[in-house]
């Protein structure tokens, strides 16, 4: 098996992370700036944007999830809640996906036989990018994992990070040093999910 699928396989969510370092920030700016320039997109749209929070920008993001939450979380259960986003907050950083929609609307427009099919298609180039970073922070030895908090907590980011009009938060993915390894994962018989048909 190449490194390519032992790093594919060896994927997985990791919630335990810690904020040692692994590799320089520059490094980690490279690794996420590769991936998004060269991540597949339909019509080359390259809808999709992604902010790296590192540092306390890292802590920040998920110190605003945690007062969002506050707001909706019933006071009983807030406790695991909190414990939970620490945990996010205890690693390295935190990589911020979003798909840019004027881009889509333009598409959409200029293209009006695939209208309805653009933003299926911006989801799914999103999905590749996530699952490519995700992949590139395995082969440098980060655990991480995909949350999902907004629209909560879209207006807190969207002025926090300057974010630009247009980009449609879709996932946040906490990332650090592994502390303990990901839970035992179940399979489908792989027989039930792929076939091959000829030679």
């Amino acid at each position: 098996m190449n490194n390519f699928l032992d790093y594919v396989s060896n994927r997985r969510s990791v919630y335990a992370i810690s904020d040692e370092t692994l590799i320089s920030d520059a490094q980690l700016k490279e690794l996420v700036e590769t991936t998004v320039k060269h991540t597949p997109s339909a019509f080359n749209s390259q809808t999709g944007r992604v902010i790296l929070l590192l540092g306390d920008d890292h802590k920040k993001v998920w110190n605003i999830t945690l007062e969002e939450l506050r707001k909706v979380t019933p006071e009983d259960a807030f406790a695991d809640t909190a414990e939970k986003i620490a945990g996010f907050a205890a690693g390295y950083g935190t990589v911020l996906f979003f798909e840019e929609q004027d881009t889509i609307k333009s598409l959409q427009e200029n293209f009006p036989f695939y209208k309805d099919n653009f933003p299926l298609w911006s989801l799914q180039s999103s999905g590749m990018l996530q699952f490519a970073v995700w992949t590139a922070l395995e082969s440098e030895g980060y655990g991480a994992s995909l949350q999902h908090y907004n629209p909560l907590i879209d207006e807190e980011i969207e002025t926090a990070w300057n974010v630009p009009k247009g980009w449609k938060l879709l996932a946040q993915m906490p990332f650090g040093k592994a502390t303990a390894p990901a839970g035992d994962k179940e399979y489908l018989p792989i027989e039930s999910r792929f076939k091959v048909y000829g030679k």
